[in-house]
């Protein structure tokens, strides 16, 4: 299918589903193929659990993706574990950069201070888009109510530069949609969640906010850093490069 083809079907998958819900972009994606084959990619975040669950309760056999930048809290190493444990995930599989890699771009783990575009493209965006190769697209937990690049997500997207379909079936949830998800089905929350962090990347990225505050404005403090690169590539970085 040539990348214009592509760019119809997601077209007409938009136009399809305008007026359905999470479950049933879900259903087709994964119950009938429409895109191919698929992978879930997923931060075990401060609201990961939502569309895990969906996930699994639909096929737990789906591939879920979970990148361990080797930076993260531990909390949130606590929180994967035991929530793939308790939703039934049948294939996650841990990412994580070639420690060869990393000792040659980023020997003192600082890299982060001076250049996080970089640090977050060796951890993360080439080790994603490596493991991404095999499948036709990828499921993410991006919603509009994140604002900024967010704001105005379809259910389906076609990333042309990385030749590859993304799907976000919560694109049109409310924060209040994902609490009442939470509560109707008894999700556990990140731990870090009750002590101000509402949206949670690496530690030394990551800051608690105020509770009026934009939900990932404790992410990069005092860079113009919105988004680690997995799904907006940052002007220092294109697609093609790579970190080896």
């Amino acid at each position: 299918m040539l990348p214009s083809e592509k760019q119809l079907l997601v077209n007409d998958l938009n136009n399809q589903f305008r007026h359905h819900g999470a479950t049933h972009v879900i259903d087709a994606v994964l119950k009938h193929g429409v895109l191919g084959q698929v992978a879930m990619v997923s931060s075990f975040g401060a609201e990961s659990a939502a569309l895990l669950h969906l996930i699994a309760i639909t096929r737990p056999d789906t591939p879920v993706l979970f990148i361990d930048t080797n930076m993260l809290f531990v909390e949130t190493l606590i929180y994967q574990s035991d929530l793939a444990e308790q939703l039934g995930l049948k294939n996650l599989r841990i990412l994580r950069a070639d420690p060869v890699t990393i000792a040659k771009h980023d020997p003192h783990n600082t890299l982060h201070k001076d250049a996080p575009d970089t640090c977050c493209h060796l951890r993360k965006t080439s080790v994603l888009k490596r493991a991404l190769v095999p499948y036709d697209g990828w499921i993410t937990g991006r919603k509009r109510y994140h604002g900024n690049q967010r704001a105005a997500l379809e259910f389906f997207e076609y990333d042309a530069p990385n030749d590859k379909f993304k799907i976000n079936p919560l694109a049109h949830w409310r924060a209040e949609d994902v609490a009442e998800y939470f509560a109707a089905n008894n999700l556990p929350p990140h731990p870090l969640v009750a002590q101000g962090y509402p949206s949670i990347g690496c530690k030394p990225c990551t800051v608690p906010v105020g509770t009026n505050d934009d939900a990932r404005s404790g992410r990069w403090q005092g860079h113009k850093k919105t988004e680690c690169g997995i799904h907006f590539e940052t002007p220092s970085l294109t697609p093609a490069e790579d970190m080896t």
